[in-house]
Order: C-alpha cells, then sequence, then structure tokens
C-alpha cells in the first residue's frame, strides 16, 4: 500500500515539473519554446501580410469576434487603444478617416493618424523581416511605459520582432519592436493586438 502511495507521489511530481516547463507557474503563460512550436508559423504569415500591406491576408488571420487592438506604446488600454474588425482591415490601407490612437511620449500630444500613417510610424516602422531578435512569450525591450499584455490579453501568446538600433551614433537608443498578440479561439490562434515598441522619455 505505501509502494503504490509513493508511485502515486512519484506520478504526482513528474507531472507538476512537466507542467512547469510548458507554463509559468504563476498565471499559466505557455513557455516561449513551447510557444514558438505553436506559433511561429502563423506569426510568419502576420508578419510577411503586414510586410506587404496585404489586408486580405491579415484580415483572415485577425480573431473573428474581438479583432485587433492597436497599441502604440506598450501599454494597452481596453479604453482608449482603437480597435479593427477583421471586415474593417480589409479597407485599412484606404480608410482616410484620421484617428485618435493614443497620445505621443515625452509630448503628450495627441496621436491623430491615417491607418496609413498609424502603420507606417507605430505598427511596421521598420522591415521586422529581418528583426534582430524574435521572441516567443518573452520580452526582449524594456521601455519607461509600463508592461500589461499578459494581464490584459487571456492566455495570449506574444511574438516580439526586436531590433537593438540602427546608427551606432545613437548608442541604441533607436531600437524599436513589434509584438503579435494572439489568443485562441475555437482551436486556432488568431491576432488580436499589435503592440509598438520604442524607447521612451
Amino acid at each position: 500500500m505505501r509502494k503504490r502511495l509513493s508511485f502515486i507521489i512519484f506520478l504526482a511530481l513528474v507531472v507538476l515539473v512537466w507542467s512547469s516547463f510548458n507554463v509559468s507557474k504563476s498565471d499559466g503563460i505557455i513557455e516561449p519554446q513551447l510557444a514558438k512550436n505553436i506559433i511561429e508559423n502563423r506569426a510568419n504569415e502576420v508578419l510577411l501580410a503586414l510586410h506587404a500591406k496585404n489586408t486580405e491576408a491579415i484580415a483572415k488571420l485577425v480573431h473573428p469576434v474581438k479583432g485587433v487592438r492597436f497599441t502604440p506604446y506598450t501599454f494597452v488600454s481596453l479604453e482608449r487603444d482603437v480597435v479593427f474588425s477583421a471586415e474593417k482591415m480589409k479597407t485599412f490601407f484606404d480608410d482616410k478617416e484620421i484617428y485618435h490612437w493614443g497620445y505621443y511620449d515625452g509630448t503628450g500630444n495627441e496621436i491623430r493618424l491615417t491607418p496609413s500613417e498609424y502603420y507606417h510610424r507605430f505598427v511596421y516602422s521598420a522591415d521586422f523581416t529581418k528583426a534582430d531578435q524574435v521572441g516567443y512569450n518573452e520580452v526582449l525591450s524594456r521601455g519607461n511605459i509600463l508592461e500589461n499584455q499578459f494581464e490584459v490579453y487571456h492566455k495570449p501568446i506574444i511574438v516580439e520582432y526586436y531590433f537593438q538600433g540602427f546608427n551606432p551614433d545613437y548608442g541604441g537608443l533607436d531600437w524599436c519592436s513589434l509584438r503579435l498578440v494572439f489568443e485562441k479561439f475555437l482551436g486556432k490562434w488568431y491576432l488580436v493586438g499589435l503592440i509598438h515598441n520604442q524607447w521612451t522619455i
């Protein structure tokens, strides 16, 4: 009886240890290697579609219920961030309306841009297909703005494409990154967020 109990305890420990390699002990976030295995191909699809400005392809990858949320400076705001539905993404670059996307770091001025202007400034601000580093559910870049992505999104996989900098004269202050946020819906992973990051004051 004692041997059987010991064996059961051993199995329980094995399961516990195995689980710890796949999710964070505190909040259930998928660990980086597993996240990469799950989402790498999907993330590449999104990145290439963004690179090519292929809105039809992007729309198919956007969450069919939640749409995609645009966050200019890492702190995700459920009240302020602009959200586009999958259908609305189809006309993203043709949309001439000026939206209020948030506030510029440093000045506090309103970010008022068309979707196309926002794309060049706060989405695809560099060729992220050639990023220096790619992280899966791990933060590669840190500015002075609070990080809340893992609290706001439900069990996400977040892929970050990070450039360490471009001009040596700037001492790395010209770094930037793009984060693709995915959530699972009906067995598939969809894009729910686009988070921009850069050096902030």
